[in-house]
């Protein structure tokens, strides 16, 4: 029987601090879901418009109670969102480098499309939100609201969301698949945390658990760093005009 450990969450686009337990208390003082929604995708929608693209290095690490394995990536995201991996190293259970790290980069290379993003997006379209009440990270104060995926998109999460109460971007995301990602795989539970970048939130840590029949309980691990912004659309023209001359 292959391992067929396919964890499509992942692709969220959906990117760990650690936290205090999370208020149960809304306040007065607390604005409303609504409020935060729309405050979160204005500054979205600011970011998405200087983003001009980026690369990282990301390592997978998989372990189940028989196999290891473990796969070292670059990610090459360009500026419309769509993403090109590299594979640099990989080593350990072929199995796993192959039914498990292989289909997660196609996934979410798959779910980087325009066409697909849009669908597994946080956003009023794809979810229902209710505020939960406030937190504390590293990176600062956030609010914390509960996400009710309104279909079984097995790209969709069904658990809360973490947002800045600066800058109102997501820095943490917890939960579980809306729909078990195949008949082999369920009862997942991760933790999906964010790293400020310049202006930028980008992933930097998930940590999932999941049961796999046969194969019992999995863990595995994606950890994302050097992460390096293309140049400004600003810049990139300027430079593009001093090239045209020196040709």
């Amino acid at each position: 029987m292959k391992l067929t450990l396919k964890i499509a969450f992942f692709t969220l686009a959906i990117v760990l601090s650690e936290v205090t337990s999370a208020s149960s208390q809304t306040g007065d003082s607390l604005p409303s879901a609504d409020d935060v929604i729309a405050r979160m995708l204005q500054g979205d929608v600011e970011r998405r418009s200087e983003l001009t693209g980026y690369s990282a290095l990301r390592r997978y690490v998989a372990v189940n109670k028989d196999r290891r394995a473990e796969m070292v990536v670059r990610v090459d995201c360009s500026p419309d969102g769509t993403k090109q991996f590299t594979v640099i190293s990989e080593e350990g259970s072929n199995a796993i480098r192959k039914h498990v790290f292989y289909k997660i980069l196609n996934e979410e290379s798959v779910a980087s499309h325009h066409e697909t993003r849009d669908g597994s997006r946080i956003t009023p379209a794809n979810y229902k939100f209710n505020m939960v009440g406030q937190d504390t990270l590293d990176s600062g104060p956030a609010y914390v609201l509960a996400i009710i995926p309104k279909t079984e998109n097995k790209y969709l999460v069904d658990g809360k969301i973490w947002v800045n109460a600066k800058d109102y971007s997501i820095v943490r995301v917890e939960g579980q698949p809306a729909r078990d990602p195949s008949f082999w795989v369920h009862n997942v539970h991760f933790v999906h945390t964010y790293q400020g970048v310049g202006q930028f939130w980008f992933a930097s840590s998930t940590h999932s658990t999941s049961e796999v029949r046969i194969f019992g309980r999995s863990e595995l691990t994606i950890e994302n760093s050097d992460y390096a912004l293309n140049p400004p659309k600003k810049r990139t023209a300027e430079a593009d005009s001093v090239a045209s001359l020196v040709r």
